[in-house]
């Protein structure tokens, strides 16, 4: 069977820290040079994002930062691009091995399968709690969430299935999922491959994790309209979430140093899910608990 050619889309916005790393990663990739290629969307970077870019020889679109949203960026990344596959990766991703792309892209040759997404791990500075939520979302085997579930930050889509549904550009985020759910309706698989992993590197201010999880709550609204978060529920996740880190964080002897952290991430995670959730509708106890509820 023929290599699949795959289309590497990047979306970036002042990615310069970690940019050429994901970039000799993908260089050093096991699937053939010729199979594959980079295209770079950016939404107006200073930092030095284009020239790294420009040294690896990625093609590169620009969008303008009043028409950016998480949909339309991919979606015009993946207009420009020419490959079978679409793979998405976050500009502040770095591949483990040389076999990530390979591995991701393997599942495509089961014709019921429309999507797949990989495995993604914290690297040195991710914070505590972060890393208990890519344990939750991203195991070392199968996940338990929702059948569509997938994430942009390490995934790749059939491009037929891409050109008929296409992303949602109105949305806030979770732009995957809400195509991955159209998929699983459409009677094909979104499949997770574990052994497709990604460093997932976020240096973010409290404000912005609030912020992060504010919008996927708000997308989260179109995805899952039956989910609804409530004031009381969110402090009990909130509470759930922060005690489970805690303790593991006794387990690991690394409290003194985490305590602080642990405890204003989870406050910012939950507040922002809960502002975003607030105006929401109908309750699934199932899915609510999925979504929200910590490992």
């Amino acid at each position: 069977m023929s290599v699949r050619s795959c289309s590497i889309i990047v979306r970036t916005f002042n990615e310069a820290r970690h940019l050429p790393e994901l970039l000799a990663a993908i260089d050093g990739q096991e699937h053939p040079t010729d199979r594959r290629e980079v295209v770079l969307v950016d939404s107006g970077s200073t930092d030095g994002t284009l020239e790294i870019a420009e040294r690896h020889g990625c093609r590169i679109h620009r969008i303008d930062k009043d028409r950016f949203s998480f949909g339309r960026s991919l979606n015009e990344g993946c207009e420009r691009a020419t490959g079978e596959v679409l793979v998405c990766i976050s500009g502040h991703c770095v591949p483990t091995g040389p076999t990530w792309l390979s591995r991701l892209v393997a599942p495509f040759g089961d014709p019921a399968v429309g999507a797949t997404y990989g495995r993604q791990v914290g690297g040195p500075a991710t914070r505590f709690s972060e890393h208990q939520i890519f344990a939750k979302y991203f195991p070392a085997r199968d996940p338990s969430q929702s059948a569509f579930f997938t994430n942009n930050a390490n995934a790749a889509w059939r491009r037929d299935v891409w050109s008929t549904f296409r992303f949602d550009e109105d949305l806030t985020g979770l732009e995957d999922m809400h195509l991955g759910r159209r998929v699983v309706q459409s009677g094909m698989r979104v499949d997770y491959v574990p052994d497709s992993k990604v460093y997932h590197h976020h240096h973010e201010t409290w404000a912005q994790v609030r912020r992060r999880y504010f919008r996927e709550a708000v997308a989260l609204r179109e995805v899952m309209p039956e989910v609804h978060l409530h004031a009381a529920e969110a402090f009990r996740f909130c509470m759930a979430a922060m005690f489970g880190d805690l303790s593991k964080a006794i387990v690991e002897r690394r409290l003194a140093r985490t305590f602080g952290e642990i405890v204003l991430f989870r406050f910012n995670q939950y507040l922002g899910a809960w502002r975003g959730n607030s105006l929401h509708r109908k309750l699934s106890r199932r899915e609510k608990y999925l979504y929200f509820y910590p490992s």
